[in-house]
C-alpha cells in the first residue's frame, strides 16, 4: 500500500467512501427508530448493537459495513503515504471488530476494539499528508521545445514525460493535522462525556460519540472525492 505518485484514485474507490458514512449514519437512524424510548443524546452507537437491543443486526450490519469500507477506501488512496492509509485500514478492522462483539457480551474486547477503531481513525489523517507535489498525468501532447518527441510520442501513442502538480490542499500538511486535531477534539469530548466528565456531565454521551463517528465516516469521502476532483483539474489534455 505504497504511495502512487500520480496522485490517481481510482473509480471504484468512491463507492466504499460513500458506503462509511451511508452505513454509519443510516445504521444508527434506523436502528433507533427500531428502539423503543431509546435517547440518542444519551445512549450510544454500541446500545443499538447488543443483543438485548430491539433491532440489533441493524447496527450490527451499519458497523461492520463501515469498518469493511474503510479498509477498501484506505486500499484505493494509494496517492498518500502508506502509513497513513495502514492506520485508516487498522481503523476498519477494528471497527468490524466492534461489530463482532457486541458490548453486553464481551464489554472488555468491545472497549479495546472501540479504543483501536476511534484512536487510529482520528490519527490517521496526521500521518497521511504529503509535500510539494506529485507527479501529473502522462502527457501526450507536442512539446513545444521538443517539438519532434513531441509529435513523435503523439503519433504512437508513446507516453511523454509526466509533469509535477501541486499536492492537493486537503493532503497538505496543514489541512491534514487541522482534520486529525478536530477528529482528536471530538474524540477527546466523547470520552470526557463516557467518565461523565465531559461539559454535560455525561447527558451528551450519544451525541458525542455520533459527531466523532460521524466525522471520522466523512472524512476519507472527502479525501477520495477532492483526489479525484483535482486529479481532474490537472490531468492534462489529450490530442488524437
Amino acid at each position: 500500500m505504497g504511495a502512487d505518485d500520480d496522485g490517481a484514485v481510482p473509480p471504484w474507490a468512491v463507492v466504499p467512501a460513500v458506503l462509511a458514512p451511508v452505513a454509519m449514519i443510516g445504521g444508527w437512524s434506523v436502528a433507533a427508530a427500531l428502539q423503543p424510548a431509546f435517547d440518542p443524546v444519551a445512549e450510544t452507537i454500541s446500545a443499538l448493537a447488543a443483543t438485548t437491543a430491539t433491532a440489533p443486526a441493524v447496527m450490527t450490519a451499519g458497523l461492520a459495513l463501515t469498518g469493511a469500507a474503510h479498509v477498501v477506501t484506505a486500499l484505493g488512496t494509494r496517492a498518500l503515504p502508506r502509513a497513513g492509509r495502514l492506520l485508516h485500514a487498522l481503523g476498519g478492522v477494528a471497527t468490524v471488530a466492534v461489530a463482532a462483539l457486541p458490548v453486553d457480551r464481551a464489554p472488555q474486547a468491545h472497549g479495546v476494539a472501540a479504543a483501536v477503531a476511534f484512536g487510529a481513525l482520528a490519527l490517521w489523517p496526521a500521518a497521511a499528508w504529503r509535500r510539494g507535489t506529485w507527479t501529473g498525468g502522462t502527457d501526450v501532447r507536442p512539446s513545444a521545445t521538443t517539438p519532434a518527441v513531441g509529435a513523435r510520442a503523439s503519433a504512437t501513442g508513446t507516453a511523454a514525460p509526466r509533469r509535477a502538480v501541486p499536492v492537493p490542499t486537503v493532503a497538505r500538511p496543514a489541512v491534514a493535522l487541522s482534520a486529525c486535531g478536530v477528529l482528536l477534539a471530538l474524540l477527546a469530548w466523547f470520552v470526557l462525556e463516557l467518565q461523565g466528565a465531559g461539559p454535560a456531565g455525561g447527558a451528551w454521551t450519544g451525541v458525542s460519540e455520533r459527531a466523532v463517528a460521524g466525522a471520522q465516516a466523512l472524512w476519507p469521502l472527502l479525501i477520495v472525492l477532492s483526489l479525484r476532483a483535482h486529479a481532474a483539474r490537472t490531468r492534462p489534455a489529450t490530442r488524437c
